[in-house]
C-alpha cells in the first residue's frame, strides 16, 4: 500500500469542520502534532479541498477520504482533484469511495439501484482515467461480504463504518491477511452510562433508518427491537466505546486483536459542531501517540 495511514487516525465529518481554511490547517497541524497517523473525512467532497488544506498544513499525516460518493462527485472532477493534491502531496492521500445510501442519493434526482454495480463502474473509470487513481491509493467502504470481498480485489482495502468488532474479526476473514482494515470507532469520554449513552443516541439513530447500516447489523445478531428509540442499549454499548479512557482504549485493542490495521476514532460530544481538542489531546496520551 503506497499509502500508510499507520495505526490511529481521527475521524471527522465535512460539515463538522470549521468554515475556515485557517481553522482546518491549525487543527490539522495539531492532530500531527499530537501524534495521530491519519486524518479521517466523512462524506468528503470531490473537489478535495478539505484534504488539500490538511495536507498543505502538514508533513507527515495522511489524509483518506471516507468516503467520496459514487452517486454524487462526478469521476472527472474526483480524478482531476487526486491527480492535483496527490501530485503536491504523493503518497499521503487515499481515496475512500463508496455508494452511500439511496437516502442521501435519491434527493439528486437519481435512482439508487445496483449500488454494487456502480460502484465496480466508478472503479473501471478511476482505472481508465487519462491520469489513474493508483489501486494502492484507493480503499472503499465495505459492510457486506460480497463489498469487502471487491474491496481486496480493486483497492488497497476496506474502510467499514459503524461496525463492533466482530464485524471486524469477520471483514478480516473475508480480506484475508493482506489487504487494510480501517475501521472507524465512535467515543463518547464520558463514565455516567445515561449520559454517555444519551450523547451516542444522537448520533446513532441517524443511521438506523439506513439499510445498508441496518441490514449489516442483522448479519451480526442483532434484531429490529435494537433500532428503536436510538438504539438499545446492547446496541449502542457494541458500537460506541464510551466511559474513561481505559474503556476506549481496551475497544481500541479489541479492534486491533480482531484484524484491524487501523483504527480511526470518532470522538462525540454533545455539540457535534464543537472540535473535540481536549478529547483528541487525552486519547492521544493515552494511545502513547505523543513523541
Amino acid at each position: 500500500m503506497a499509502v500508510d495511514v499507520g495505526g490511529i487516525g481521527v475521524w471527522r465529518a465535512s460539515f463538522y469542520w470549521p468554515g475556515d481554511a485557517g481553522q482546518h490547517a491549525e487543527i490539522a497541524a495539531e492532530l500531527e502534532d499530537l501524534g495521530y497517523d491519519a486524518i479521517w473525512i466523512g462524506a468528503s467532497a470531490g473537489d478535495l479541498a478539505l484534504p488539500e488544506t490538511l495536507l498543505d498544513a502538514t508533513s507527515r499525516i495522511a489524509v483518506a477520504t471516507g468516503i467520496v460518493n459514487v452517486w454524487t462527485e462526478p469521476l472527472d472532477q474526483v480524478v482531476a482533484s487526486y491527480a492535483r493534491v496527490s501530485g503536491a502531496h504523493p503518497d499521503r492521500l487515499l481515496l475512500g469511495i463508496g455508494a452511500g445510501h439511496a437516502a442521501n442519493v435519491e434527493p439528486t434526482g437519481q435512482r439508487y439501484e445496483r449500488p454494487y454495480r456502480k460502484v465496480v463502474d466508478y472503479l473501471d473509470g478511476l482505472d481508465a482515467a487519462k491520469t489513474p487513481v493508483p489501486r494502492e491509493n484507493r480503499a472503499l467502504a465495505a459492510l457486506g461480504p460480497r463489498v469487502l470481498a471487491l474491496a481486496a480485489e480493486r483497492t488497497a482495502g476496506a474502510h467499514p463504518y459503524l461496525v463492533p468488532p466482530e464485524h471486524t474479526r469477520r471483514a478480516r476473514e473475508i480480506l484475508g491477511s493482506g489487504p487494510l482494515l480501517a475501521v472507524e470507532q465512535k467515543v463518547v469520554l464520558e463514565t455516567d452510562p445515561e449520559r454517555a449513552r444519551t450523547i451516542a443516541r444522537a448520533t446513532v439513530n441517524r443511521y438506523m433508518t439506513l439499510p445498508n447500516y441496518t441490514n449489516n447489523l442483522l448479519r451480526l445478531g442483532f434484531t429490529p427491537d435494537d433500532f428503536g428509540g436510538g438504539g438499545s442499549d446492547r446496541l449502542v454499548d457494541a458500537l460506541v466505546a464510551w466511559g474513561d479512557l481505559d474503556a476506549v482504549l481496551s475497544r481500541v485493542r479489541e479492534h486491533q486483536d480482531a484484524g484491524a490495521d487501523h483504527v480511526c476514532i470518532h470522538v462525540l460530544t454533545e455539540d457535534p459542531t464543537t472540535v473535540p481538542r481536549p478529547q483528541w489531546r487525552a486519547l492521544a496520551t493515552a494511545l502513547n501517540l505523543v513523541s
